[in-house]
C-alpha cells in the first residue's frame, strides 16, 4: 500500500471505496460560512485533496475563486462534472499537492483542508505545513477540519489538537481550534475545526 502515489487513490475511486467522501460539504464548513460569510473578504482559495469537490462548492457559491487539487484523475473528473451539472463556478486540477509550490507559490488568500491532512503519512506533516504556508499570500488563511480520532493506524491517521498546534505554529498563528459540533453522525466527537493565519 503506497498512499503517497496517485494510483493508490485512483484505485479507491475506481473501486468505489471512498469512505472519506460523505457526499456533501462538511457540515462544519457550512456552519463556518453561516457565521462568517458577511465579514470574510472574498479571494482566491485552493482546496487541497479536494476529492469530488463537495467542500469546494459552498465557497464557490459564496463568491470565492475556488480551485481544487487532487491526486486522482477520477476525483477531478467527477468534481468537474458535478460543478458543471450544478452550475457552480469551481475549477479542478489533477496535481500532487507537494509539487504545487513550483507553480502556485503565494497565490492564494485561503486554503481549505478536509481529509487530506489525515491521508498523508504522519511523518510528512511538517512538509505539508510548509507547503500550505508557501501557497498562501502573506496573512493568508488556512481553514481546515481535522480527523482527531485516537484509533491506531490509517489512513485516516488521527491527530490530537496539541499535535496540530505543534505542527502548524512554526508557520501559522492559531486563530481558533475547537471541536466540530456539526459533524456527520459517523464522525461525532472525532473532528476539530482549525482557522490559522500565515505568519
Amino acid at each position: 500500500m503506497n498512499i503517497t502515489k496517485p494510483h493508490f487513490w485512483e484505485n479507491r475511486y475506481q473501486n468505489q471505496t471512498t469512505g472519506w467522501d460523505i457526499g456533501q460539504p462538511a457540515p462544519g464548513f457550512r456552519e463556518f460560512l453561516a457565521q462568517e460569510n458577511e465579514t470574510l473578504p472574498r479571494g482566491k482559495m485552493a482546496v487541497l485533496g479536494c476529492g469530488r469537490g463537495y467542500d469546494a462548492f459552498p465557497f464557490a457559491e459564496a463568491g470565492f475563486e475556488v480551485i481544487g487539487f487532487d491526486f486522482a484523475p477520477s476525483a477531478i473528473q467527477e468534481a468537474t462534472q458535478l460543478a458543471q451539472t450544478h452550475n457552480i463556478p469551481a475549477h479542478f486540477q489533477q496535481a500532487d499537492i507537494f509539487h504545487l509550490p513550483k507553480t502556485h507559490s503565494h497565490q492564494f488568500d485561503y486554503l481549505l483542508e478536509h481529509t487530506c491532512f489525515c491521508a498523508i503519512p504522519p511523518e510528512k506533516r511538517p512538509e505539508y505545513v510548509q507547503i500550505a504556508h508557501s501557497l498562501l499570500k502573506p496573512q493568508g488563511q488556512f481553514i481546515g477540519i481535522f480527523f482527531t480520532h485516537s484509533r491506531p493506524g490509517g489512513p485516516p491517521f488521527g491527530v490530537t489538537p496539541s499535535e496540530l498546534q505543534d505542527d502548524f505554529q512554526p508557520h501559522f498563528a492559531i486563530k481558533t481550534l475547537h471541536p466540530v459540533t456539526q459533524s456527520v453522525s459517523s464522525r461525532q466527537g472525532e473532528e476539530h475545526f482549525g482557522w490559522f493565519i500565515a505568519q
